[in-house]
C-alpha cells in the first residue's frame, strides 16, 4: 500500500439521547461545520415526530432499517466495456449511503418551514416505507436486480 492505513475514530454519542448512531446522523446533516445548527434541526424533527405520539428513536431506527440498501451495482471494464456489476455493501457505506439518501430527500421536499420539519416528515415516511430516501434505494436494487446477469465479472480477478 502506498499509504498508511486510516484510522477511523468513532464520534462521541450525542449530548440528548447518548447514541452513535444519532450522532453520527447529526455529523451527516451538519452543514460547514456549524454542529449547533445541525443538532437543533435533529432534535427538532425528533420533537416534531414527538408531538405526533411516536418516539423518535424507534422512528429514527425504522427509517435506517427501511433505507439500508444491500446491494448496488459498481462500473467495471471488462474487455473494452463497461458493464454495471452488481455487489454487496460493506456495513461502514451501507450507513453512509443511507444518511445521504435521508439528507437528500429531505432537504428536497417541498412545504415545512425549515430542514427541522422537512426532516421529522421525511424520517416519518421513510419508517412507513415510502418518501424519497426508500425510493432510491428500491431504485438501487432494481438496477442490481436487472444486471444480475453480469454478477460473475464481480469475481473475476484481474
Amino acid at each position: 500500500m502506498r499509504h498508511k492505513q486510516v484510522t477511523h475514530r468513532e464520534p462521541l454519542p450525542d449530548p440528548k439521547y447518548g447514541r452513535v448512531d444519532v450522532a453520527k446522523f447529526i455529523n451527516f446533516i451538519m452543514l460547514n461545520g456549524k454542529k449547533t445548527l445541525a443538532q437543533r434541526a435533529v432534535y427538532g424533527a425528533f420533537d416534531a415526530i414527538e408531538q405526533t405520539g411516536k418516539k423518535p428513536l424507534e422512528i429514527f431506527e425504522q427509517a435506517i432499517a427501511n433505507t439500508t440498501p444491500q446491494m448496488e451495482v459498481r462500473s467495471r471494464r471488462v474487455g473494452g466495456a463497461n458493464y454495471q456489476i452488481p455487489m454487496p455493501v460493506r456495513g461502514e457505506r451501507q450507513r453512509a449511503l443511507t444518511f445521504r439518501w435521508l439528507r437528500a430527500a429531505s432537504r428536497l421536499r417541498k412545504g415545512g418551514h425549515g430542514i427541522a420539519e422537512k426532516l421529522a416528515a421525511e424520517l416519518m415516511d421513510a419508517a412507513q416505507g415510502i418518501g424519497d430516501a426508500v425510493k432510491k434505494k428500491q431504485d438501487v436494487h432494481r438496477m442490481a436486480e436487472a444486471n444480475r446477469a453480469f454478477a460473475h465479472f464481480a469475481r473475476v480477478a484481474h
